[in-house]
């Protein structure tokens, strides 16, 4: 019988446990709490890794396991793994970047993006609150405007951009986007020239872009000085894509009346969520009520980890069939 392909499993991961027990009927699995607790010794017979959101898979980590075949994520960006140097060595990089068809199907980050926007617009978090301090006064928490009669700006036409924007139909609002990889005539959707066009002609603008290095920063002072006054920003891409200071400061100063971000810059370095209080823009939420942060739980249902995790491990098994001829 032949052996099983050595697989490094992190408890962080917290894979569901259908896809453990598939996991276990696999591969012969060796687990540890985190990569925290990764030695050479460890992982120099590890055939496949599947590598966690906040810890780097680079040089240093993959010449750690010479015999390293597959580093596996089920993520559609790969922020932690060294990709061009594991390639460099014969190594597979598994992700679910590419997966249109199954990603058609996983829709989670679209309906945050919805919980997010309502819960600026109408300030959910903040009436909450309210009633649970013994108040009961609507007039404090009126929206500007029905949605109705707002626009939305979507930076980004794909898979996720797509789903948001045919949900904005569906409460009746007009949808502009600006994306130069993608033009769809009709379906009601209006194409900007320009990012400055789309930001300066949206009520909402909501980011769907992956973080390339053109992307660093997209979004800054000049970038937010040319949006409407009193408009809303909504992010669950990434961080980085965003200055957060400068962020801060069209909140402060009333050019955008609010925003709601899923991302945070930083939030993938290593220690990041043992510091995370000290992070400006959680430091200006806690005392406004025109910004809504949450922890990164657009894609976090049951079902979509289930989904993703069993994809993940599908296509691993794949690569190794195929590397091995």
């Amino acid at each position: 019988m032949t052996a099983k392909p050595v697989l490094r499993y992190y408890d962080l991961l917290r894979y569901q446990p259908e896809n453990l027990a598939l996991l276990k009927e696999r591969f012969q699995v060796e687990t540890v709490s985190s990569p925290d607790e990764d030695r050479p010794d460890d992982l120099s017979h590890i055939h496949v890794v599947i590598a966690p959101l906040g810890y780097f898979w680079g040089k240093e980590k993959i010449d750690m396991a010479p015999a390293l075949k597959v580093i596996a994520s089920n993520t559609t960006g790969v922020p932690h793994i060294d990709v061009d140097y594991a390639v460099r060595r014969g190594i597979r990089v598994i992700s679910l970047k590419n997966e249109a068809s199954f990603l058609e199907s996983i829709t989670p980050t679209a309906e945050m993006t919805w919980a997010l926007i309502l819960g600026i617009v109408r300030k959910v978090p903040w009436s909450f609150q309210e009633v649970c301090s013994g108040e009961w006064e609507r007039r404090n928490f009126g929206g500007r405007r029905m949605l109705s009669r707002m626009s939305l700006g979507i930076v980004g036409l794909g898979r996720l951009g797509k789903m948001v924007a045919r949900i904005a139909r569906s409460f009746g609002m007009k949808v502009l986007y600006y994306d130069p990889f993608v033009t769809i005539e009709g379906e009601g959707l209006h194409k900007s020239v320009s990012l400055d066009e789309l930001v300066s002609q949206s009520d909402i603008v909501s980011v769907h872009i992956p973080m390339e290095p053109q992307n660093a920063g997209l979004f800054d002072s000049a970038r937010f000085a040319r949006f409407r006054d009193g408009a809303y920003f909504i992010n669950t891409s990434r961080g980085e894509i965003v200055n957060s200071e400068d962020l801060r400061m069209a909140l402060v100063s009333g050019k955008l009346a609010g925003a709601a971000v899923d991302v945070l810059d930083g939030e993938f370095v290593p220690g990041f969520k043992h510091h995370v209080g000290d992070h400006p823009l959680v430091q200006y939420a806690r005392t406004h009520d025109n910004l809504l942060i949450t922890p990164h739980i657009g894609g976090s249902t049951l079902d979509a980890w289930r989904l993703t995790e069993q994809h993940t491990i599908q296509l691993t098994l794949q690569a190794l069939a195929e590397m091995a001829g």
